[in-house]
């Protein structure tokens, strides 16, 4: 029964710190002719200076561990555009009371909901081709944010978005 229990908790934890991305990139570009980098100099992100801050230290970290140099003149802009929702929990405890005898039957139930609202955070990626200014990669993530957590916890929290982001980069032609 205990480890029920605990089988239980551990899918419900790994559920709630989930990640998903989603990836599309252009097929006709040739990946492996770009290999510096920067950031879209006029960026409108949605994130504040220090989550900016924090998801440019991830990129640059993921980025130069593949061999791309960050350049003033780069051959790929990378930009970012966040967004988040609040989600109300959709896990409640149902309670039910019946009886009844022969033919007849009567039964009251319902629901109480447990847990609070889920703060969501949507952050796309987008790879520019800065020769043609055309768009050649975009990921696009979907994870639940502690938002009261200290900066540690959020620069772990962004690293490991954006490893996650990263993960199909450059993709496979």
């Amino acid at each position: 029964m205990r480890n029920l229990i605990f089988i239980c908790f551990a899918i419900i934890v790994a559920s709630c710190a989930s990640t998903n991305v989603d990836y599309d990139y252009d097929k006709q570009a040739n990946f492996n002719n770009f290999k510096t980098y920067n950031y879209l100099p006029d960026m409108q992100s949605g994130l504040s200076q220090l989550d900016l801050n924090r998801v440019m230290k991830a990129t640059d970290s993921i980025m130069q561990s593949r061999g791309y140099i960050k350049a003033v003149n780069p051959d790929l802009f990378v930009n970012f555009m966040s967004d988040r929702y609040e989600d109300a929990s959709r896990n409640s405890i149902g309670i039910g009371i019946g009886g009844g005898g022969g033919n007849v039957g009567v039964g009251v139930g319902g629901g109480i909901p447990i847990g609070g609202r889920t703060t969501h955070q949507t952050l796309t990626v987008d790879l520019v081709d800065a020769q043609k200014d055309a768009l050649i990669w975009q990921a696009v993530s979907d994870s639940n944010m502690n938002l009261n957590t200290n900066p540690q916890g959020r620069q772990d929290y962004f690293t490991k978005v954006m490893e996650k982001i990263f993960k199909k980069f450059p993709p496979e032609n």
